[in-house]
């Protein structure tokens, strides 16, 4: 499979060009219901300052956004959140989180463009809210897998379970993780990685064949 022949993927060189043995960058989706620990993921894990494009929830949207489970939660992503990591030598993701609510759902379609794959977060507190992210990434054929970010004092839930109840398509990897911690989220995307890595050489080499 060639890099060009493989969604997700930038190969600069030096001057600009394309050229093998250059450095790879691919294009990451960070997903999910509102307030699951999209931009903390985001933000815990890029070696950059991240940019946000937060606002702070007023009366307004009182009746609009759905904060049940979230009482605390006081802004919220109204675009995107951007971060970058280096996975390894040669290897960078950007990472683009996308809005949680659903009136900000029509910007997801221009965000997956020439993504490689996507991370919804889930939290098995609202796991309803995941619903729309799963469906949305089946029905285009986007890969992905779920992180479910533990949060402290609530009951977790075994892969299995989360997969059952997202009734997930056989395969679909499931991770428990921490989005406030850097480590746990990077195993997060690189587990991405190697299963969209896995899903894109399939689907070329049944094209081909």
């Amino acid at each position: 499979m060639t890099l060009e022949q493989n969604p997700g993927t930038h190969t600069p060189d030096a001057e600009g060009g394309e050229g093998d043995g250059a450095p790879l960058a691919l294009k990451i989706l960070v997903s999910g219901g509102f307030g699951v620990g999209k931009t903390t993921l985001v933000g815990s894990v890029s070696e950059i300052r991240p940019l946000r494009t937060e606002e702070l929830l007023s009366e307004a949207g009182d009746g609009v956004d759905d904060t049940s489970g979230v009482d605390h939660k006081a802004s919220t992503t109204v675009a995107m959140d951007f971060g970058r990591i280096t996975i390894r030598s040669g290897l960078s993701l950007y990472l683009f989180g996308t809005p949680g609510q659903d009136r900000f759902w029509f910007l997801w379609d221009d965000l997956s463009q020439g993504a490689l794959g996507a991370v919804v977060v889930a939290d098995t507190r609202r796991l309803a809210d995941s619903f729309f992210a799963v469906d949305y990434f089946e029905d285009r054929r986007i890969p992905f897998v779920v992180a479910v970010n533990c949060f402290a004092g609530t009951q977790t839930y075994g892969a299995r379970e989360v997969s059952q109840a997202l009734d997930l398509d056989r395969g679909t990897p499931v991770v428990l993780c921490d989005a406030r911690d850097r480590d746990s989220g990077k195993e997060v995307l690189i587990r991405l990685v190697e299963y969209a890595g896995r899903v894109h050489t399939t689907r070329m080499l049944e094209s081909m064949g």
